[in-house]
Order: structure tokens, then sequence, then C-alpha cells
């Protein structure tokens, strides 16, 4: 693909600072996941675990439904103003709203302040995977540094609840009732925030606008039919991963009896196995272009995990349920996202941004979900239950995809013209059959 041929990749230096910019957007996410109940308690002036089921669900659904909301609007306006404002733009827009969410005192400003979190944070994941999609020489390029691009955020859902959780374990020793203590894990989120904002000013490069206008002088296919079945697999998965993380919450605070601390433990297993999972799947004995086959097989795991998680009565079968949803769910994610950014043509910010929207939706209505079904006297643990159907459908609208996906190479192959252009074509065939053989 000459389009990819010319592109000029990205430095390591631009792409350390992307990393840092993704990283602090999901430790701002993450660090609420195991404060939240405890806060809507305190916010509401009341221990029913109903009431403290229905709004962490509402709560954290309405963080994610800015970003099904916004998303798409960041991603339009990248390809119109270019990458690094837009990113620039919501990091310092996510530091200022996550520093206020800890002064927070009442529940509607609770919900007000999560929206705006969710408003500028809307603007990193698709802009960033845009970016380096514009920049990348090469499929093999684009697939490991969109691992890294996943990895960064796992971790940064991984540091958060710990993060989250100590800080809330020791002010419950020190005041339980001292607000400054709640606001502390938020302070810190807004810094690192701001501290990404700056090395992106100062290490990517501000020129993405005319490097999209050259790489994407001779665009990919873009199939309308492959592009929206993998929004369909975005939003299954994202909807799984939304009633999982706030099921999980409930389920060890009112069932297992966990504290804090220890969910933020849950959370951040979850985390490293969604790491490890995505270093194997993207490691170089996968081919990149083998992934696709990964989608049916993950999807249906997943559903399985979630199936198991209302039968763990003991923190092993607990383990055991979140390393089955996480190893899925972690290989999912960023197959879909690979393979729509191979699949969007010119418009890398409208369709990631879309995809971004799409994992958002099924998120929100996901974490909803699972607030509002947790405490359901007719059908115990449909919060997963009700959730794994969902998925399994999900599954089968995968089936054929993987042939589908394959298309866009084919196509380009023929397309191409020149001999220039073949010579690149044929050099991306090789790459994609011996990763192993390109840095």
């Amino acid at each position: 693909m000459s389009g990819q041929a010319d592109a000029e990749p990205l430095s390591w230096r631009a792409l350390l600072a992307l990393l840092l910019a993704m990283f602090a957007i999901s430790v701002g996410y993450g660090i609420v996941l195991p404060i939240l109940p405890f806060l809507v308690g305190r916010l509401a002036g009341t221990n029913d675990p109903v009431i403290q089921s229905w709004h962490t669900g509402l709560v954290t659904g309405t963080y994610i439904l800015a970003i099904f909301l916004f998303a798409p609007v960041w991603g339009k306006l990248s390809d119109r103003w270019g990458r690094r404002p837009v990113i620039l733009l919501g990091l310092t827009g996510f530091a200022s709203s996550v520093a206020l969410f800890g002064l927070i005192e009442s529940l509607p400003v609770l919900y007000l302040g999560r929206f705006l979190d969710g408003l500028f944070a809307a603007a990193i994941a698709p802009v960033t995977y845009a970016l380096v999609g514009t920049h990348s020489p090469s499929k093999e390029w684009q697939a490991s540094r969109f691992v890294l691009i996943s990895i960064a955020g796992t971790a940064g859902f991984f540091a958060g609840p710990l993060l989250g959780g100590a800080v809330l374990q020791a002010s419950r020793l020190l005041n339980p009732e001292a607000i400054e203590i709640y606001s502390l894990p938020f302070l810190a989120a807004s810094i690192l925030a701001l501290a990404a904002a700056a090395a992106v000013w100062h290490l990517v490069p501000g020129t993405d606008q005319l490097q999209r206008n050259r790489s994407s002088s001779v665009g990919t296919h873009r199939d309308p039919k492959v592009i929206w079945r993998l929004y369909i697999v975005a939003f299954v998965t994202a909807g799984a991963i939304g009633a999982f993380e706030v099921g999980l919450a409930l389920r060890g605070k009112q069932i297992l009896e966990m504290d804090a601390t220890r969910i933020g433990m849950m959370f951040a297993e979850c985390s490293l196995v969604m790491f490890v999972a995505q270093v194997i799947v993207f490691s170089p004995i996968i081919k990149p272009e083998s992934t696709r086959w990964l989608l049916t097989p993950g999807l249906a795991v997943l559903a399985l995990g979630l199936v198991f998680v209302p039968f763990t009565n003991t923190p092993m079968t607990l383990s055991i349920a979140v390393a089955l949803v996480a190893a899925s769910a972690g290989i999912l994610s960023p197959i879909a996202t690979y393979w729509a950014s191979l699949n969007a043509g010119e418009r890398q910010g409208a369709d990631l941004g879309r995809m971004t929207a799409s994992a958002s939706l099924g998120q929100a209505l996901g974490s909803a979900a699972g607030g509002l079904l947790f405490d359901t006297p007719l059908l115990p643990g449909s919060a997963f239950t009700v959730t794994a159907v969902i998925v399994l459908v999900g599954a089968i609208a995968s089936l054929g995809l993987p042939k589908l996906l394959v298309r866009p190479l084919i196509s380009l192959s023929h397309k191409s013209s020149g001999s220039d252009d073949d010579a690149n074509s044929q050099a991306t065939t090789r790459a994609l059959r011996h990763p192993h053989e390109h840095g």
C-alpha cells in the first residue's frame, strides 16, 4: 500500500508522549471505580445497597455516555484541525474536570462532573489511534504501536483502582469524613494529565495534518459492511466490560464483603491479565493478519466468563472468572481497533471516533445495566447473564467477519498502479507474512 509506504513514522519520543496521554486518561477513569460505591453512599446519606447499586452504575455510565456523544465529534475535528491540537484540548480539559471531581459534595454535581470527565477523555483514544495510523509506514509497525497504546491504557487502569482503593482505605483509618483525603487521588490524576499535555506539546509533531493528506493520497479501500460489523464487536465487548466492572465492585462489596483495597486488587488483576493477553496476541509469533480469527472465539470466552461470575463465592473462584473476562476482552478491543483502522480509508479520525463511540455506548449501557440489574430478585446474577447473552449475539454477528477483513488487502494489491506501487504492495504482503523480519 503506497499510502503507508510513504508515511513518516513517529519517533519514539512522540510515541511515548501519546502513551503517557492514554495512561493518564485511564488512571483518571480507573481511580474512581473502587471509591465510587463508598462516595455515592456518603453523598446520598444512605447505606441502602439498592440505591448504591443504581447510582454506581448510572454515574459510571454517564462518563461513558459522554464519550459516546463526543468521540465522533473529536475525531472529525482532528481530521480538519490536525491530531495534536485535539489531544491537547482533551488532556487540559480532563485535567481541570477531574481535579474538581474530588471536591464534589452532592449527587447531581457528581453526575455533571463525571460527564465532563468523559467529554474531554473522548478526545484522546480515537485521535491517538488516528495519529499513529496516519504515520504508519507498514501494517506491522501499526499493529505493534496499536498494542502499545492499548497496553498504556491497561496500565493506567491497573494503577488507577490500586491508588483509589489505597487512598480510600487510608482515609477511613485517619478521618472517614475528610473530603480533602477523597480529593487527593483526583488531584494526582489531574497533575498526570497536565504532564501528558506538556509531553504532547513538546514531543508530538504539529505537522500531522500535512502528513495525513500525503499518506492518504492513495487511500485504502473502505468496506462499510466490515466497519459496521467491527462496530458491533466493539459495542458488545465494551458492554460486557461495563457490566463486569460495576458488577465486580458491587459483588465484592456486598456479597464477598471485600474492602476497597481488595476490590482494587481485583481490578488490578483484571488489568494484568489484559496486559499479558495483549502482549501474547500481538507478539512476533502471531502474524497481524491472523488476529482477525480470534474475534469469534474471544467473544465466546467472554460470554463464558460472564456466566461464571454469579457462581463465584470465594475470592479464588472470582479471580478465575476475572481472568476469563479480562483475557478475552483484553484482546478483542485492540484487534477490533486495529482492523477498523486498516479499513478506515482516509477518514481515520472520523471512523475511529465512531469506533470509540460504539464501544462507549456499549460500556455506558453495560455499566448502567450492571448497577440496575445487580439486585434483581427474579433473576440473581442477571447483570452478568443478560450481558453474556448479548455477547453471544455479537459472536454470531462476527461469524464470517475474518474473511471479509482480508478483502481490502487483496483489493489494494490489485488496485495499485505503476512499478513503485506494485513494489510497495508486494513488500507489504511479504511483511504481513513474515512480521518477525521487520522492526
